[in-house]
């Protein structure tokens, strides 16, 4: 198994308590299993309350699926945008060939869930996730790593680091390839060499292939960003080409990119990879890290992503929401809701008010224009004033999964979010 069923599955022998926010009062003392065969409603819980759709997140599961296995490409979700080890599992469970985490802590919290695979998008030069990751490995021959370096001198600080470390084992690096002004990775090619060189000569390091991410080179489907976009990808796979035609690889590589936004891109220029047969016959797994498509949403990425109604007829849904109640009405115009930057994700586009719960209307002019800590300023149509009154509650829309869930330690999941009284079917708990 990819992921330790039995882990997970204890997740919900926790015990609830007022750390859970919103969770109601009643269900303090409880286990998450006791309170759930209580059939709960998302309007039991208290405002404000973020809550995920189980229709909406099986649904993006299918065409994920179903894009990695047409292009003949591997999905690892950048289990960051969720820290959440019951949504690995789904996605896991649903051919995922591993997880994507960002960092060595967030890789040891994957371990404590049995996951098998990992690969760490980011250079590992801190002594102590060295050696962890080092005993991990000797520990447990199932244990698959990989992570990047992006200089020699990473390369060099790394192996220095490891001199010490326990076992034999190789830790197996990408060379991370990177763009002029983007984050991190070598900038040019010739660089990329270079750092294969180092990792040849290292005493407990492995070239594993080629990683970068392309998302940092783009904001827009402008036609100059998509042609910057496939001149990088073309370049990680020149990088690619380059090494294994060179005899760099040991035995097998793998090449990876692909953030939320611009998959569709990923697989035109890299997923020909997998079916090439190189110089020295190596063969090449081409793997996607997009994190964000389980949930999806409705801004950010409802905006950018191939999977949406205007780009695709297989697209992705929204699957994560808040509900916010009317706190004050102090002035024509202004309604103050009880959902603020503690709650929902405000750095890639504010919430935008979506329906009213109950008998009350909402003008589609309405829209949240400023977030304070614990309240969202929602400006309406002065002729609508009478029509939202104190306690009515809202569903909010959201942008960026990635900074909406590490405000919620427990997450509630709905049958359906556009039913009238959504059904409570498991509560998510995240690990950030």
């Amino acid at each position: 198994m990819q992921i330790d069923e039995k882990a997970v599955t204890a997740l919900d022998d926790r015990v609830l308590g007022p750390e859970h926010k919103s969770v109601p009062a009643a269900a303090w003392g409880r286990t998450v299993r006791e309170f759930l065969e209580s059939a709960p409603h998302l309007d039991d819980f208290q405002t404000p309350v973020f809550a995920l759709d189980n229709a909406a997140m099986n649904h993006n599961l299918a065409v994920m699926g179903e894009l990695a296995a047409g292009a003949g490409v591997r999905l690892a979700p950048h289990g960051k945008t969720t820290m959440a080890p019951q949504l690995w599992a789904r996605q896991l469970a649903a051919g995922a060939w591993g997880i994507t985490l960002a960092t060595p802590w967030q890789v040891q919290v994957a371990r404590s869930f049995g996951v098998r695979r990992v690969v760490l998008a980011n250079a590992l030069v801190d002594p102590l996730g060295l050696h962890w990751v080092a005993a991990e490995s000797a520990a447990d021959p199932l244990f698959e790593f990989v992570c990047f370096a992006d200089s020699v001198a990473t390369v060099e600080l790394m192996d220095r680091h490891l001199r010490t470390a326990p076992g034999s084992a190789r830790i197996r690096v990408l060379v991370e390839l990177g763009g002029v002004h983007a984050r991190t990775g070598a900038r040019t090619v010739a660089e990329g060499h270079a750092i294969a060189a180092a990792l040849e000569r290292s005493e407990r390091l492995t070239l594993a292939g080629v990683g970068g991410y392309e998302g940092a080179l783009a904001r827009d489907r402008a036609p100059e960003a998509l042609a910057t976009l496939r001149n990088y990808l073309d370049d990680v796979a020149r990088l690619h080409r380059e090494l294994e035609a060179a005899g760099r690889y040991r035995d097998a590589a793998i090449v990876t990119a692909g953030g939320s936004s611009y998959q569709d891109l990923v697989v035109e220029r890299l997923a020909g990879l997998a079916d090439e047969q190189g110089a020295q016959g190596v063969p090449t797994t081409v793997v996607l890290r997009s994190g964000a498509y389980l949930i999806h949403d409705d801004g950010l990425y409802a905006g950018l992503s191939p999977l949406i109604p205007a780009r695709s007829d297989r697209p992705l849904r929204a699957a994560m929401h808040a509900w916010a109640r009317t706190l004050s009405r102090p002035e024509p115009g202004l309604a103050l809701l009880d959902a603020g930057r503690r709650d929902v994700p405000f750095d890639s586009g504010l919430p935008t008010p979506q329906r009213v719960v109950g008998p009350a209307t909402l003008d589609p002019a309405a829209s949240i224009v400023k977030l304070a800590d614990q309240h969202a300023f929602l400006s309406l149509p002065e002729a609508t004033a009478a029509d939202l009154p104190v306690g009515t509650v809202l569903r909010l829309g959201l942008s960026h999964p990635c900074t909406a869930f590490d405000k919620w330690r427990l997450i509630p999941v709905v049958d359906d979010a556009d039913a009238v009284r959504p059904q409570v079917v498991e509560l998510v708990h995240t690990f950030f």
